[in-house]
């Protein structure tokens, strides 16, 4: 039986699940804060500082993301073009969703500069810019989401696996794996749709329903798609340990 406690020791112990749980209080934190700020005057002010414990918590990431951008352009780098990929689909959605990730950083990091009146420009452009990358790269990953599911269901549904199925142990075996990445890939897509109903929360006023998402909605599609995210990490750890 696993230890919870030990659990997440483990997590907090790297950056990204340190940065995942982070994530998690701050989603969270703004669900609460806005839910309570709707309400009586003394529940009001508890809302009000969770709202800012959660502001908090956002400028803290946005500070740590300062050094990202090595590592996913080494990740970019070791991708390419995406050799590797046996479908020309999959490949160009990766390709198109690294190309957003990698422009996203240093958007972002303008952004913040300017906040922090480090550089002289005008941060809102910037701000929306890097909101812009982040939801095509959850946009391009939903698309790419469904082509798995689609190849994967027409792994299923080959002539004779179900017969191949049940007098082969190791079909078994790889019928099971199919099935955990369906799961898997739909677990992706609801967390990337929670993430891009907030991204375009973000945009300018007048796109779509931008502007105006209460907090405790923002809080709540953030919490969703960050214990989604928890989620898988702890499972593929676990999966690392067991194997």
């Amino acid at each position: 039986m696993n230890d919870p406690v030990h659990s997440l020791v483990k997590v907090l112990e790297s950056y990204r699940g340190r940065d995942k749980v982070i994530r998690t209080l701050c989603y969270g934190s703004q669900l609460v804060g806005g839910a309570l700020s709707e309400k009586t005057a003394g529940s009001s002010q508890m809302g009000k500082s969770l709202l800012l414990f959660s502001a908090q918590l956002s400028h803290c990431r946005t500070v740590l993301r300062l050094f990202d951008d090595l590592s996913m352009f080494a990740y970019s780098r070791s991708y390419g073009l995406g050799g590797t990929e046996a479908d020309r689909v999959l490949r160009w959605m990766s390709v198109l969703t690294n190309v957003a990730d990698q422009l996203y950083y240093p958007c972002e990091h303008v952004a913040w500069a300017a906040d922090a009146q480090l550089i002289r420009v005008e941060s809102d452009k910037w701000w929306t810019l890097s909101t812009l990358m982040w939801g095509l790269s959850l946009l391009f990953g939903i698309l790419r989401s469904v082509r798995v599911l689609l190849l994967l269901k027409r792994r299923l549904r080959k002539p004779g696996h179900t017969r191949q199925i049940d007098i082969s142990e190791a079909h078994v075996n790889r019928s099971s794996e199919v099935r955990l990445q369906l799961q898997a890939e739909v677990l992706n897509i609801l967390s990337s749709m929670a993430d891009l109903s907030n991204a375009i929360h973000w945009m300018p006023p007048g796109f779509l329903w931008a502007g105006r998402f209460p907090d405790w909605l923002v809080g709540l599609l953030g919490t969703t798609s960050s214990l989604i995210g928890l989620y898988q990490m702890t499972s593929s750890s676990e999966g690392e340990t067991t194997n």
